[in-house]
């Protein structure tokens, strides 16, 4: 039973190396096609926390508090770097109104979803739930960011996960599988095709023309994010609290996406690096929520997978229903949703299979879901708190 923070921490690194360099080295096996190294890690840190490996001692918890709140507001600022505001608004207001909508069905699915079986979930779920809405009208950092918003339990935040892996799976699977049928759905809504702007087609060419990382440029990134990250947390701590949801953290969250959005219009952006760095971060905490999840309550899995499908239809016969009225493509509603509950991931791969062209689209599409998914969240948390 580990009981010392420092090598509670080394375990976790560790642990995080071994699952980052398989999913590079066999990125193409099927293993890595069906569950990402993300939840891999989350599921290797589970289980040494429920078989007894970490001590529920000062020094681990320390340790833990310490390097996840150091590391949260550094990866946001990082990841929205890439957010550079003028260029999504070239999008044009069908796509980015399609995407709003997208954004909101989801929402209204969770506060439906919840309503209908709040008596089968476990305690606190409304957190978890709420947590999983960020990532899915956001990524993957939103829902980490909401974790430590809410405090959500870290056992209940491992349905999440689940959730996330596999019903987004299928979603994408879905909406690959409709690609071909695009004419057709065009000729039901009466859609006359997608217009997008050509100005987007530039908008990732900042990201393709930055060089390799070197020491100088790891140290500016590391350094500076993490620096900012201890400002965001001095400024949210001298703020008010309100409610249950605006805290300290809430505060520091949204003081670090401020400064990204500020910083992704400045030459800082153009420093390459970041993505990777935000990433490793990510994976890292990740690792810590999990070393404090109990896999106890695993078999309450299906109730939740279940709810993730209830969660998607009622989107998607949301989303039927207003490409019919306002006649809207195929290519605009996947992608929207797809850049809602897969982002990055997904929503660019979505966007090349209808027209390399169109893979710009799918990208600040993804990259607004990371900018608005912790708000999102947020809001979720409200109306599913007063159920």
């Amino acid at each position: 039973m580990i009981q010392n923070g420092v090598l509670y921490l080394g375990v976790l690194l560790f642990l995080t190396a071994i699952v980052a360099y398989a999913e590079k080295k066999w990125k193409d096996s099927k293993l890595f096609k069906y569950i990402p190294g993300i939840v891999l890690i989350y599921i290797f840190g589970a289980v040494l926390q429920t078989a007894g490996v970490f001590a529920d001692s000062a020094s681990n918890d320390a340790v833990y508090t310490g390097v996840k709140d150091l590391l949260l507001p550094a990866m946001l600022i990082l990841m929205l770097l890439h957010c550079d505001l003028r260029k999504i608004i070239k999008m044009g207001p069908k796509i980015l109104l399609t995407f709003f909508f997208a954004s909101l069905t989801i929402i209204v699915g969770f506060v439906i979803t919840y309503s209908l079986l709040k008596g089968f979930y476990a305690e606190d779920t409304w957190k978890a739930f709420a947590a999983l809405s960020g990532s899915w009208t956001g990524g993957s950092a939103n829902m980490v960011a909401l974790q430590d918003i809410l405090d959500v339990p870290e056992n209940i935040f491992g349905y999440a996960l689940i959730m996330d892996t596999i019903n987004y799976s299928i979603w994408v699977m879905f909406m690959f599988w409709l690609v071909p049928h695009a004419a057709r759905f065009n000729r039901w809504t009466g859609a006359k095709g997608v217009d997008v702007p050509s100005e987007i087609e530039v908008a990732v060419a900042d990201e393709k023309e930055k060089g390799k990382i070197g020491f100088n440029e790891m140290m500016v990134i590391v350094g500076g994010s993490i620096f900012l990250s201890a400002v965001c947390w001095e400024i949210g701590g001298n703020l008010p609290a309100i409610g249950a949801v605006f805290n300290t953290t809430t505060w520091a969250v949204i003081i670090a996406s401020i400064i990204g959005l500020v910083l992704a219009v400045t030459p800082v952006a153009k420093i390459p690096g970041s993505s990777e760095i935000s990433r490793v971060m990510l994976y890292v905490i990740i690792a810590l929520i999990a070393s404090h999840a109990d896999f106890s309550q695993i078999f309450q899995a299906p109730i939740y997978i279940l709810s993730g499908f209830m969660i998607l239809l009622i989107h998607a016969l949301a989303m039927l229903l207003v490409a019919k009225l306002f006649k809207l493509d195929l290519f605009t509603m996947g992608v929207a949703s797809l850049a809602n509950v897969g982002g990055m991931a997904s929503a660019p791969v979505l966007a090349g299979a209808y027209h390399q062209s169109l893979v710009p689209v799918g990208v600040l599409m993804a990259l607004l879901g990371n900018l608005l998914g912790t708000y999102y969240g947020i809001l979720t948390a409200y109306l599913l708190s007063g159920l």
